[in-house]
Parts: C-alpha cells; sequence; structure tokens
C-alpha cells in the first residue's frame, strides 16, 4: 500500500463515519501570539475548544502539516539520528466537537487499524492515564472500560500525566489520553523482551502511532485546570510512522515517505544510503530529505526564511541541512532546491500549495543555499585566522567565545569548527563557548519573557468589533488580565463593543482612548462636546490586537472603576492614514500584477499610519521604468476616485468566483470578506478608505530584494506623500538660492566637473608626497634579528600610507612595516611584510594582535593587512607592542 493509498483510506474511512474532511491549515501561524507553527493537528481548531468559534460540523477529518522545532515540542536535535522523530510530519486526525467522545473514538480506532488497515491485533498495546492525584485527577477508568471491549487487559497499561494527559502548551485546552502503541519487531525479538516492557522507552520499532485525546479540561495561566464547557475528541496519527507499519519497514525513512528523495540525493551526492543510524553520511541524507519539507512546505505557505521569528526558525532548518551535506556529503554547491520537483510529485495531490508555488519555493531554497555556501566558506577563512593565532602563541585550544562568535554572528556551524580544531590537533574551549551561548539565552529570554495572569470576567457577554462603521462608540470592559514584561506591568482589556482594529494581514492595531463616564464634565449622551484629552481619568489604547477571536487592547493602567461605561474613540488621524496605505496596497498589487505579470503574488505587507511595505514574487530587479508605470498606474486609480464595494460576509466560494486574491499560507473560512475597488478585488479584514480619492497621492520610495524571487516595495500615501512633496519644494528653493541657478540639473554638473578635477589634483600631491616619505621612512628602518622594522606613528590617509608601505616593501628586502594613523582622530594600524619573509611573518596576525589595543580589529594576507580601532588612545601601546616585533 503507497503513502498516498494510505492516507487517502483515513480520510475515506472517517468521512464514511459522518466526518466532514477538511484541508490543512498553514502550517505557519499568523494569527496565534502562542505559537509560531502549528505543532499538532489540534491547533486549527483551537477556537472551537475553547468555546470562541463555532465548528464547521460536529464531526471533523483531516491531515494537518505539523512543525516541531521550537517552544515545548522541539525534536530538531532528533531528527536524522533516529529512525521515526521529524521537524515537519502529518498528523492525520479526527475531531468531535460536543459530539461523540471515548467510547466512539476508542472503535474507530481500533476498527481503522485492525479491520481496515489489517495490522496484526497482537501487534498492539494501549495506554490509559493512572491519574494524578497532585491535580485531583483520577484515573480515566472509562477509556479503559472501553477499550477491555476491544484488546486483552494484559496490554492496556497505565501511563503518568507526563504521557498520558496532553497539553498543547503552558496553558488552553488539555485532557488525559490514550495512545495506540505497535511492536514492529520480528518474533525472535519479542521472544526475547515482551513488547510491554518497551513501550514508552524510545524503542525504535515500538513506537506510538495514535494519541486520541480526550479534551476536558482548560488549563488557565495560574495552572489551574476549568473543565471546558463540552467534551471533545482530538486525535492524531502519526502518518510517517503508520506508513511504516503498513509497509513492513524497520524505519521511517525506508517508506515511500522518503525513499523518493533519498534516491534523488543519491544520484546529485553519489553517496549510497545504507540506513545504518551511527554512519554519518547517512544521518546527514536523513537530515536533508526531512528538512526539506518543513522548509518547503514553510515557504509555500508564506513563510520565508529571515533573521528573525518564524523566518528565523526555517533558516536554521535549512542551514542544518546544508551544513550535513557540506560536511558529510561534498556537497559544496547548491542542490537541495533540485528536491523540491521530487516533493511536488509525491505530495502535490494532496498539498497543492506545493505544485502552486514550486518555482519560488525552488528559488528562495537555491539563493539560501548560495549564500550559506559563502558564509561557510567565509568561516572557513576566518577559523584559519583564529587557528593560526592560536599556533603562533603556542597554545592548543581554541577561544570559546571566537568560535561562539563565528557560529553566532556569521551562522557558521561550531560542529565544523571543532572537526576542523581537530584536524589542526587543538580543541575548542567548550566550556567558554557554552558560557557565551548561555549568555545569548539569557538576553534573548530576558527581552521575551512575559508573565500573563488569568482573565477576571466582568461580564459574560459576546464581544464584537464596529471598526468598519464606527470609530467611537459607548462600551464598557467585559474582562480584563494583568501582563508583566520587560517593559513592566500592563492590563489587556476586552470590550463590550471595540472600534479598534486588532493588528493582523499586515495593517497595525488601533490606538486611541477610552473616556470613562465618570469623568468630569463628561455628558456620555453627548459625547462629541467632551474636548478634555488631559484628564488623568483618560485611558489611553496603546495598541490592539487579536487572540483566540478576542480583540485584546493594551492600556498602562487599570481604570479605577472598571465596570463604568466608557466611550471609545479610534485616533482618527493614524486610522485614516492607515487605511489610506492599506487601501493603495491593493491598488499596488494590481499594478504589479498588469505590469510585471500574473506571477506576482502578495508575500507580506505591512501598513501603518506612515509608510507601507509590499513584499510580492518576482525574480529581478524592477527598473525604473517599471517603477514609474505602476505607480502612474495605481495614481490614475485614485484620481478616478473609485468608490469601496465591500462584502462583508460572502462565501468564498462565491468570492472566488468574483474574481477575489487569496494569499497562499492565508487560513480562510467558509464566509470571508472581500474588498473592491473596481477591477481589484481581494479577500482582506482590513479598514479601507470609502473612495480612492481620499488615498490622496501615491508614490514609490524604495525597490528591493528581501529573499530570492522576493521584490519588496516601500512607498508613502495619504498625508505622508503630502509631507513628502512639500519637503521637496523647500529643498529646491533652497538648492537654487545656494547654486543661484534654477536650472539645478546643469548647475550640478558643473560642480561634479569641479570636484571631479580638484580630486585628481589632491590625489596627484598625495602621491608626490608618498613619493617623498618613501625616500625619507627608508632611513629610518631598524635592524631586528632576521629582519629590517619600521614602526612609525603618522597622521596620514588609509591611502597614502599603502601606498608608501607597498612601495617600501618592494625597494626594501627582509622588511616588516608598522604604520600606526590617527587621521581623523580614528586609529588605524597598517601591516606590510616584503615577500621573501612571508613564510616567517603573518600581516595579519600581527595586526589583529596590534588592533586589540585600539579596540578593533581587522585582517589581511601574509604580505599585507590593516585593522581599524575605536580607542584613540591606545595608540602608543599599539606602538610600544609594535616595537616589540
Amino acid at each position: 500500500m503507497t503513502s498516498q493509498e494510505i492516507r487517502q483510506q483515513f480520510l475515506d474511512y472517517f468521512k464514511e463515519k459522518g466526518h466532514l474532511i477538511v484541508p490543512s491549515a498553514p502550517i505557519v501561524l499568523k494569527d496565534d501570539p502562542t505559537l509560531m507553527f502549528s505543532n499538532s493537528g489540534m491547533t486549527q481548531f483551537k477556537d472551537y475548544f475553547l468555546g470562541y468559534k463555532e465548528p464547521k460540523a460536529p464531526r471533523i477529518a483531516d491531515t494537518q502539516k505539523c512543525l516541531r522545532v521550537s517552544g515545548k515540542h522541539n525534536d530538531l536535535d532528533d531528527v536524522g539520528r533516529d529512525t521515526y522523530h521529524h521537524t515537519m510530519f502529518e498528523m492525520l486526525g479526527n475531531w468531535s466537537f460536543g459530539d461523540y467522545f471515548k467510547k466512539e473514538a476508542i472503535g474507530f480506532a481500533w476498527e481503522l487499524l485492525t479491520e481496515v488497515y489489517k495490522i496484526p491485533k497482537e501487534n498492539l498495546y494501549v495506554t490509559i492515564f493512572e491519574g494524578d492525584a497532585s491535580e485531583n485527577l483520577a484515573r480515566d477508568q472509562d477509556a479503559y472500560d472501553y477499550w477491555k471491549t476491544h484488546i486483552d487487559e494484559s496490554r492496556i497499561i497505565n501511563g503518568n500525566k507526563k504521557d498520558n494527559f496532553w497539553e498543547m502548551g503552558e496553558s488552553g485546552p488539555c485532557g488525559p489520553c490514550s495512545e495506540i502503541h505497535v511492536d514492529l519487531r520480528s518474533e525472535e525479538e519479542k521472544a526475547k523482551v515482551p513488547g510491554i516492557e518497551l513501550i514508552n522507552n524510545d524503542h525504535p520499532q515500538v513506537v506510538e502511532i495514535w494519541n486520541n485525546v480526550f479534551m476536558e479540561f482548560n488549563r488557565k495561566a495560574d495552572g489551574s485546570l476549568e473543565k471546558l464547557p463540552a467534551q471533545h475528541v482530538d486525535t492524531g496519527m502519526g502518518f510517517e510512522r503508520l506508513c511504516m507499519a503498513l509497509q513492513g519497514k524497520k524505519s521511517n525513512y525506508d517508506t515511500d515517505v522518503f525513499t523518493p528523495l533519498i534516491a534523488k540525493v543519491e544520484e546529485l551526492s553519489g553517496k549510497k544510503y545504507t540506513g545504518i543510524l551511527e554512519d554519518e553520511k547517512d544521518i546527514a541524507i536523513r537530515v536533508v530529505v526531512d528538512h526539506i519539507r518543513a522548509v518547503a512546505f514553510a515557504i509555500a505557505d508564506g513563510q520565508l526564511p529571515s533573521n528573525g521569528g518564524a523566518g528565523y526558525v526555517i533558516r536554521r532548518i535549512l542551514r542544518r541541512a546544508i551544513s550535513y551535506s557540506y560536511r558529510f556529503l561534498g556537497m559544496k554547491e547548491p542542490f537541495l532546491f533540485e528536491l523540491v520537483a521530487v516533493l511536488r510529485s509525491e505530495m502535490g495531490e494532496f498539498f497543492p500549495e506545493l505544485v502552486k508555488q514550486q518555482k519560488l519555493v525552488t528559488e528562495v531554497i537555491k539563493e539560501e543555499e548560495t549564500s550559506f555556501l559563502k558564509t561557510i566558506e567565509h568561516g572557513l577563512k576566518r577559523i584559519d585566522l583564529i587557528i593560526n593565532e592560536t599556533l603562533s602563541k603556542n597554545e592548543k585550544t581554541l577561544p570559546g567565545a571566537e568560535v561562539f562568535e563565528l557560529y553566532d554572528t556569521y551562522g557558521f556551524p561550531a560542529d565544523l569548527s571543532r572537526i576542523i580544531a581537530e584536524e589542526k590537533q587543538l580543541t575548542v574551549d567548550e566550556k567558554g563557548f557554552d558560557e557565551e551561548m548561555e549568555k545569548q539565552k539569557q538576553r534573548s529570554k530576558k527581552s521575551s519573557v512575559q508573565k500573563v495572569h488569568d482573565w477576571v470576567i466582568l461580564e459574560e457577554k459576546q464581544e464584537s468589533f464596529v471598526g468598519y462603521d464606527q470609530t467611537e462608540t459607548e462600551t464598557y470592559i467585559t474582562r480584563y488580565r494583568k501582563i508583566e514584561n520587560k517593559d513592566g506591568e500592563f492590563y489587556q482589556i476586552v470590550l463590550s463593543k471595540s472600534p479598534f482594529y486588532p493588528e493582523g494581514g499586515g495593517q497595525v492595531g488601533d490606538k486611541g482612548i477610552l473616556i470613562p463616564s465618570y469623568t468630569e464634565g463628561f455628558d456620555i449622551s453627548n459625547p462629541s462636546v467632551f474636548g478634555i484629552t488631559d484628564c488623568a481619568d483618560i485611558v489611553e489604547i496603546l495598541e490592539t490586537k487579536k487572540e483566540n477571536n478576542l480583540i485584546v487592547s493594551l492600556i498602562k493602567d487599570l481604570p479605577k472603576d472598571a465596570g463604568a461605561v466608557f466611550y471609545a474613540k479610534v485616533n482618527a488621524t493614524e486610522r485614516k492614514n492607515t487605511q489610506a496605505n492599506h487601501s493603495v496596497t491593493h491598488l499596488l498589487h494590481e499594478a504589479l500584477r498588469e505590469v510585471l505579470g500574473t506571477h506576482v503574488e502578495q508575500k507580506g505587507s505591512f501598513v501603518g499610519p506612515d509608510y507601507l511595505r509590499f513584499d510580492f514574487s518576482h525574480f529581478s530587479k524592477m527598473n525604473e521604468e517599471e517603477l514609474k508605470l505602476v505607480e502612474e498606474k495605481v495614481n490614475s486609480k485614485i484620481k478616478e476616485n473609485i468608490a469601496l464595494l465591500e462584502y462583508r460576509n460572502i462565501p468564498i466560494a462565491e468570492a472566488m468566483e468574483k474574481g477575489a486574491m487569496a494569499l497562499f499560507g492565508e487560513k480562510y473560512g467558509d464566509s470571508v470578506r472581500m474588498i473592491q475597488f473596481g477591477s481589484s478585488k481581494e479577500l482582506c479584514g482590513g479598514t479601507h478608505v470609502k473612495n480612492t480619492g481620499e488615498i490622496g497621492y501615491f508614490k514609490i520610495q524604495n525597490e528591493s530584494s528581501t529573499a530570492a524571487g522576493i521584490r519588496r516595495i516601500e512607498a508613502i500615501s495619504g498625508d505622508k506623500s503630502a509631507e513628502y512633496f512639500k519637503n521637496m519644494e523647500v529643498q529646491v528653493k533652497e538648492i537654487s538660492a545656494l547654486l543661484k541657478s534654477r536650472d539645478l540639473a546643469k548647475s550640478v554638473e558643473k560642480l561634479l566637473e569641479e570636484n571631479s578635477a580638484l580630486k585628481s589634483e589632491v590625489e596627484s600631491l598625495k602621491k608626490e608626497k608618498a613619493k617623498g616619505e618613501t625616500a625619507n621612512w627608508k632611513n629610518d628602518f631598524t635592524e631586528k634579528g632576521d629582519k629590517k622594522l619600521l614602526v612609525k606613528k603618522v597622521s596620514m590617509d588609509a591611502g597614502s600610507v599603502k601606498d608608501i608601505v607597498f612601495q617600501l616593501k618592494k625597494e626594501v628586502e627582509n622588511s616588516v612595516i608598522i604604520i600606526i594613523s590617527d587621521a581623523d582622530q580614528k586609529p588605524m594600524i597598517t601591516v606590510g611584510v616584503s615577500q621573501d619573509l612571508e613564510s616567517k611573518y603573518h600581516a595579519g596576525n600581527i595586526v589583529k594582535e596590534l588592533a586589540k589595543e585600539i579596540q578593533g580589529g581587522g585582517g589581511g594576507n601574509p604580505g599585507f593587512a590593516t585593522a581599524g580601532g575605536k580607542n584613540l588612545a591606545g595608540i602608543d601601546a599599539a606602538l610600544a607592542k609594535a616595537l616589540e616585533h
């Protein structure tokens, strides 16, 4: 049975059992502050479990893309070293939202595994929750009783809280679970050790394949448990492990989920995969084929590699694969990108985003490979310098701090540094490395740690967003909670009616104020007359975000009467400019597709009151003509004063029929909001102008690259574009006055010509001066051992010093030249070594040692090197040290 057939059979089985089959949610989460990635099948259904949203159906089944490389659930370090851990994996799941519970879920699981998939019953074991006295949780007797109708009681095992009480994170839905384990060992192995003794002991052939979670509780921030409004079922079966069991393999990597990818790696690398666990070559191949799936799906879902957040995680996974292939497969050129076509062929039928985004995914991975391979080559040169300096001091240990700097700043793998050190009979100062790593972790932890208290409920009421129609409204606080972070203590509040747009879809969240009804002089029935912006009772809304379908606004201090009636008012100026920028991104998207082609798709955006940023797929830099044409098209639409057509609650199928643009990586419901300005039609939840004329004018300020195949436009509109042209007008008048001319282009051209002539004259004078200095300095060399040494302090520019040093190197045999300059109050050290001494003295090592005195750094080759620094006062110490050479 192929993996495609196994997946389809699962979905068909649950469809027959009355389940709605839904597509996988994106692997990257954009609207959940608690998670970066979907790390389990239940992630997309969390709001259903918490009661924030109504499910599409009481029974649902799917296959969900999952990623476990951060936070509590992190399998990255295990990948490649065993047969069954993965970064990206598929979770086959069936769900019940207040419909069936333990009896039916257990029955479905047993029937599917034993009667449909035909797994021998004697190979299966199940676990149930044994209870936990510390939380006053009883043993799951119901699960035990249901299981013993299907399986011998000797195969039902009590499991502790760690293994049999499932929790998604520090807080959220949770409950007891019942795992199903399969014993895939040979009969001979089973005779030696019973399978029951190997459950949850990390045996590669006795593995968990299915977990049935019975959601009964919600874990609160204070650690306590509360009953959920209804009982739910959340199950997850590891697709890769199921394939291993059904295809009679001993490793996930031996199934057809991975064998086509492995075959391609073998073809490209010339290395044969043998499946040996300890073989570094085989570990590398497993790492590559696992990681390419994770990276490809993340990019297809809209997450590009970057230096922060989820993008950093994706870059780290990809670089881990590149590092392994470089070190153990000998792959010095990009090749991972060629695996994308294989992945599309194997999985594109079930995951159409791989088909749609294949070109983008391929180009991004290729560019990342090319860049990181250059980093590795650069790192090899730097590690050589560190090694040479270590050896020059007759030491045997590379400084841990410098090895860490290579890893942290330049991305050079620490393991590779260790391997190179061992080849030179050196070691790495592991204690120093670990200390630097711990400092980094503490810095990261300190900047991100946030303590969130439980909600205090003031009134159980359905909260609503009214900000599409109103920017001011009477309201009250339904709930609040305290949060603590590096900036201090704050409160988050939820309003019964909120006019504040929550951050999302690239648009920043609204700011504003809350005026309590007890404010002196404020008439709640006639709010337009208040005019009391400096009253101490006014509450400032610092930001607004969305969490679990709640619109959450941040304030510094809780009002003295949180239960009062309030008047909420959005910052009108910021909202006006923000929505102008948001509307113009829609017009920009359409214009880019018209000018560059329909391959252009939005890949990210930022929309704030001061500017907009728009990322899009395109594989070359836009030229001036293209930029001008796009700008003209957008401004033409603005001038047409096109009225907004808003379809606030339209079925997604109808929206797509009308021609709406949907973005890959976004999660859409059955009903959506469609924004239309003439021929521009997009699915969007943001706020917008009522007609394009409100935008004013659109001006592109910059076009650049953010990743392979991704371009970025930064632009302004509205008030900011008006300010831009006013400032330009003032600057033109000032320059015209300075040049005493209205023909600015001609006047500037004349100045440039004069400047060029003066520069040439100055350079000629410098060279003449350098020739004179060279002649004078020849007399200043001193005999020192096997060399002639020249050490000088000067106030000359770097170019002149370089010319003199190179001239002296040629003319003075057996020479070492050290020049220290304080030109422009900036310390600079230049070292030259004549060619006949380069085997004995290394200019790069000398300059690096001297640079410590001026708090600087630099380097070069054996014959010539330079270093700049920050400590001008250290020049004398550097001179003294130079004279010792």
